[in-house]
């Protein structure tokens, strides 16, 4: 049967750190591990990780066995836990999110032999390599949505922290709700979090208290759900996963994070020695992000415009950023027809003219 185990500290590992040699996984099997920054039962960004970890459980059964370590701060910490996991045998380890970029690169040298899988980083090595999804074709879905929904013509945007594929979303919600209601506003929060229950409620309820009667979020947990029930007539997104407990108030859709195949393919590539270090940003053609169901308090005109815009994404047919565009200080950036490039993209740090307020440094 295969086995799952969650990551503590034992005398198994402690002695493999002072022999300085990995443990091998148990009978022969390929041991994957996982790190996350928030728990399992998020509902969101890391629960849906850990639904691809399922997947590649169900995938090769006794072939494999699985180890993960949830509530991971970001940051030093990371390097320990890391190093534990690979000293207990791990072969194959994703870390997935961004600040434990430095330390999958940390223990990466060290340990040469195993692979590591870096979510939503940039820098890779022999035994590294990074994943990533295209969100911000998900957020023209959602805008498009949202600009269609509001009455107020104030739309909330919960922001987690100000790095490039946060500040891809915003601007990618941002121009397809003014596509469809050139009187959109967009009010952004920033939480500083990925995962603070409490931390986004209260900024949920900023939004709400300035007129906002649409939410969308980069953070993890359901809380905003939560919050936007409890005021009334204010509509949300699911975030990485469905949430679709809250539908279809206050949830009318969502962005689904769709690991489990890239999950299955990487520990294949492990399994059968032809892993190699590669850089990966799929979207919703590939089905790395999906949208969900879109709930029925949306009326059918518009469920059926977003879903129009959702498969000329996938088909290729259009791109999320395309011109004419220009950066928040009126400066020229796309001209009309032109599409922004990846390496534009993957770096992107100011805000598409139109939307107000500073980007936190």
């Amino acid at each position: 049967m295969k086995r799952r185990t969650l990551l503590a500290s034992g005398a198994g590992a402690a002695m493999a750190a002072v022999l300085g040699a990995p443990l091998r996984a148990q009978s022969g099997k390929t041991k994957v591990g996982f790190i996350y920054v928030g728990p399992v039962g998020d509902g969101g960004w890391t629960y849906q990780h850990d639904q691809g970890r399922q997947a590649i459980e169900a995938q090769f059964g006794d072939a494999i066995e699985t180890v993960y370590a949830e509530n991971v701060p970001e940051g030093p910490d990371a390097e320990r836990v890391l190093t534990q996991m690979v000293l207990g045998g791990a072969n194959l380890i994703f870390t997935t999110s961004f600040g434990y970029m430095e330390s999958t690169l940390n223990v990466a040298a060290k340990f040469p032999d195993v692979k590591f899988e870096h979510a939503t980083g940039y820098m890779t090595t022999d035994n590294v390599s990074v994943y990533s999804a295209r969100f911000y074709e998900g957020r023209a879905v959602q805008g498009h949505l949202a600009g269609n929904m509001t009455k107020s013509n104030k739309i909330g945007y919960i922001g987690s922290f100000p790095i490039p594929e946060v500040i891809r979303g915003i601007n990618s919600a941002y121009i397809h709700a003014k596509q469809v209601n050139p009187d959109v506003e967009f009010k952004i929060v920033w939480a500083f979090t990925w995962f603070d229950p409490a931390k986004e409620a209260d900024a949920a309820k900023v939004l709400i208290e300035q007129g906002c009667d649409v939410i969308l979020q980069h953070t993890d947990s359901t809380a905003p759900q939560a919050a936007a029930q409890a005021a009334g007539n204010v509509y949300t997104f699911g975030q990485a996963s469905d949430m679709a407990e809250y539908a279809p108030m206050p949830r009318i859709s969502s962005i689904i994070d769709n690991w489990g195949p890239y999950y299955i393919e990487r520990t294949q590539a492990v399994m059968d020695g032809s892993w190699a270090s590669v850089s990966t940003w799929d979207g919703i053609g590939k089905g790395m992000v999906k949208i969900g169901e879109i709930s029925d308090a949306v009326p059918a005109e518009i469920k059926a415009s977003a879903e129009a815009l959702r498969d000329r994404i996938a088909a290729g047919e259009y791109h999320p950023f395309t011109g004419p565009l220009n950066k928040q200080d009126g400066s020229a950036w796309l001209a009309e027809g032109e599409t922004a490039d990846d390496g534009t993209l993957a770096g992107l740090s100011w805000y598409v003219e139109g939307i107000e307020g500073d980007i936190p440094s």
